[in-house]
């Protein structure tokens, strides 16, 4: 060890003189900045550390890399010297292993002085003074600078100075909710903040030309004791139009507006336009239903002009997915005394109907993995009013991940059809919020499964949903399907699949799957919340929460039974539970190249009434490429139970009524196109009763967590820019169905020895993250 320090050290020298000697005569290398930073006794601890942060990250320039105090990086951008040919081998070393070198300047020490004094004074601490000097050593200079931060200001009084213009009483509202508020720290940036805030609130009652540069923000900072008035005025040269409040007279629609075409819309084209309501929509060829224009813009003839109202116009017209671009234009004018906008929305659509074919890989909430061929058709305006009708087919086959070779292969087969209006279809009409993000949507969904399990047996599946989905705001997302109706029938069983019967450790399964003849008639809701895709926060969450209640209806229509006693309808039982579940996921940017990701899921369901457990499509399951990725899918739970591990799982059956599954990955981006990953996945699944199906210790109880299986891994992800491709190798660190005292098995881990790699080591490899 201490020869190889010895070693490191020698060869860190010999690339510090390397260094020296290429460096130009009257340079010096720019090795560091140091900040000392002399606050006011007024001034926190706090301030001052949160001053030298923003100080150190403004300093320009940016030292070289360095290893050991030496700059490594400018050792290997001269090793090779000077390059003969800009696509050689050594222009090329020199661009992905060597940095050139940075000088130190006296400009810059200047430069920093002049932002940084800039930026004291931008902060409220005013008369603040920057110095700097270069510090040499050998070849090296080193930035020293001198910061004398003086006492902080803050506000005293906000005046709005706005009573001779015509701005005086829209003012009136706007000024109540002021950032500006007495004894707040003086902040320039705060400043800027409420010129945009009020900017937009003026341009929200019709003020269509003004903007923040007409608003003048004047400090008067000679009160003393550190004190500061600002006064808020409309600029002098302020264009009288800015200071007018602008109506809606007209609005003009284009819907077949190309912008191929080398002429535009003229004044011809307006005279062809037909009334209807308060628009005014040019469609010869009457391709689309006036009431979809009616539905989307949200600014009205005769009423003021509202910036909410135009973005959210432009908003709704893109997402209603007839559009492919969207463009404005407003017409200023004079009407009477009073000015007036008339304006124009030119769409140019996409076609009218297309199809497309799609090979892909796939990844179910059944925790197979496989591919899939799909042809997709779709009308993007069936009804005239963007209505998208799509119908979809596909067929794939489906395996178990790390079933090595022992697994049943699925194969899929399906044809799903989908209607989805841009408004709220219902029988008693309902004014949905007008200042929504969004159209709210009406879908109706039929689609058909067949799964192909092996050579055992089919699984028929029938699907139909009715729903609704909106948004009440940019972040948040609700779905509402009163209707969903699911049909579940097994068929053609093999003579291989009886042959399950007598095999005790699928037995209880092959009951199951007999048995799993069924109609489930539910509602579910799902409540969706994100942060903002604009945000610039360091933190982002993603929740997901769904609610559903299955059989009530059911229960209450029929009372007939089947030959089992189970109530049935047409002789097929039908369900009887109620579902809900928690997705939740955050993640923390620590730095430019590493984030912290976390996800905690919690659900559960309480069958009753006519069901003793979930449907097998509505169960929980952990394990796989998604879930428990040191578990093959399905092979732990419920609670201590687990399948057997070293045969196949037949039947890739059996899950839990309660699932709990906790996961915390770091995410290291070493290029544009590769990632790692460092993680450990916590959780399983428990019945929420019932003992019978799977013996004794599946039950949720209150020492749950003496049944959680941990697993821990590394991972390997390809962005190529349209998916990512994710390799992740885990192996278990808990086994919740070994007896008590030996669960915990980090102390076994061997990875030289086969047999260990055989039993433990799991390679899931799928497409996107895991969440």
């Amino acid at each position: 060890m201490r020869n190889g320090l010895v070693y490191i050290s020698f060869f860190l020298i010999l690339t510090g003189c390397h260094v020296a000697r290429h460096i130009p005569p009257g340079e010096k290398l720019y090795v560091d900045t140091e900040i000392n930073v002399q606050v006011d006794s007024t001034v926190s601890k706090t301030e001052k550390g949160q001053i030298e942060t923003a100080l150190a990250d403004m300093a320009r320039p940016k030292p070289n890399k360095r290893l050991f105090g030496y700059p490594y990086k400018v050792g290997l951008y001269y090793l090779m010297g000077e390059p003969k040919k800009e696509k050689g081998f050594r222009a090329w070393f020199r661009r992905k292993a060597g940095e050139p070198p940075v000088f130190a300047s006296a400009k810059a020490l200047s430069s920093n002085a002049l932002i940084w004094m800039g930026f004291l004074e931008n902060e409220g601490y005013f008369r603040s003074t920057v110095s700097g000097s270069l510090k040499e050593d050998g070849y090296q200079a080193t930035g020293v600078y001198q910061v004398q931060v003086q006492p902080r200001y803050y506000i005293d009084s906000v005046a709005f100075l706005m009573d001779s213009t015509s701005l005086r009483k829209p003012m009136v509202e706007v000024r109540k909710r002021s950032l500006l508020k007495k004894d707040n720290p003086y902040r320039f940036e705060l400043i800027k903040l409420e010129r945009e805030r009020i900017t937009q609130a003026l341009q929200r009652q019709g003020f269509f030309y003004f903007q923040p540069d007409y608003l003048a923000v004047l400090a008067d900072s000679a009160l003393g004791k550190h004190r500061t008035r600002l006064y808020l005025a409309i600029k002098p040269e302020t264009p009288p139009a800015a200071l007018l409040p602008y109506s809606i007279r007209d609005i003009y629609v284009y819907p077949n507006y190309s912008l191929s075409s080398n002429t535009t819309q003229t004044d011809t084209s307006e005279n062809q336009a037909v009334k209807f309501g308060k628009l005014n929509i040019v469609d010869p060829a009457g391709i689309y239903n006036p009431k979809l224009f009616r539905d989307i813009i949200a600014l009205q003839p005769g009423k003021r002009y509202n910036s909410r109202a135009q973005d959210q116009t432009l908003s709704r017209f893109i997402n209603v997915g007839s559009f492919k671009f969207v463009r404005n234009r407003f017409e200023a004018s004079q009407q009477g005394d009073s000015a007036v906008l008339d304006v124009h929305y030119f769409l140019t659509p996409y076609p009218k109907k297309s199809a497309r074919l799609e090979i892909a890989g796939t990844s179910r909430s059944n925790n197979l993995v496989g591919s899939q061929l799909s042809l997709n058709w779709r009308n993007r305006n069936v009804f005239g009013r963007s209505d998208l009708f799509t119908i979809s087919a596909n067929a794939g086959i489906e395996f178990q991940v790390g079933a090595r070779g022992q697994g049943v292969a699925n194969y899929r087969y399906g044809i799903q059809t989908s209607l989805t209006f841009p408004r709220l279809v219902t029988p008693i009409p309902i004014k949905y919020y007008q200042r929504g993000q969004a159209l709210p949507q009406t879908i109706v969904s039929l689609g058909y499964d067949l799964i192909v399990r092996g050579e055992l047996y089919h699984l028929n599946s029938f699907l139909t949903t009715f729903g609704y989905s909106w948004r009440s705001n940019p972040q948040t997302e609700h779905i509402f399907q009163p209707i969903s109706i699911n049909y579940v029938l097994p068929s053609n069983f093999t003579e291989k699949f009886f042959a399950l019967e007598d095999d005790p450790s699928t037995r209880q399964q092959y009951i199951n799957i007999l048995r799993s003849e069924q109609l489930i008639l539910s509602t579910l809701y799902t409540y969706n919340l994100s942060s903002s895709p604009r945000t610039t926060s360091a933190y982002t969450q993603r929740l997901s929460v769904n609610i559903e209640p299955a059989g009530n209806l059911a229960s209450w229509l029929t009372r007939k039974t089947n030959e089992e006693g189970r109530e049935a309808i047409f002789g097929v039982p039908y369900s009887q539970f109620f579902r809900m579940d928690v997705d939740s996921r955050h993640f923390f940017k620590v730095s430019e190249n590493l984030t912290w990701a976390n996800r905690f899921f919690g659900g559960f369901g309480v069958p009753y009434g006519n069901s003793t457990e979930l449907p097998f499509v509505k169960q929980y399951f952990v394990g796989g490429a998604n879930s428990l990725r040191a578990f093959r899918p399905r092979a732990v739970g419920p609670g201590i139970f687990t399948r057997n591990l070293e045969g196949t799982v037949q039947l890739q059956d059996g899950g839990g009524d309660i699932k709990l599954e906790f996961s915390t990955e770091l995410r290291p981006k070493f290029s544009k196109y590769l990632q790692g990953a460092l993680f450990l996945d916590v959780g399983n699944v428990w019945m929420y009763s019932d003992n019978t199906l799977y013996g004794l210790g599946t039950q949720f109880k209150s020492d749950f967590y003496k049944q959680l299986a941990v697993g821990t891994g590394v991972g390997l992800r390809v962005d190529v820019s349209y998916f990512v491709v994710r390799f992740d190798l885990a192996f278990p660190l808990r086994k919740p169905w070994l007896p008590e005292g030996q669960q915990w098995v980090a102390d076994e881990i061997a990875p030289g020895n086969r047999a260990w790699r055989r039993e433990n080591l799991i390679l899931n490899v799928a497409v996107g993250y895991p969440f």
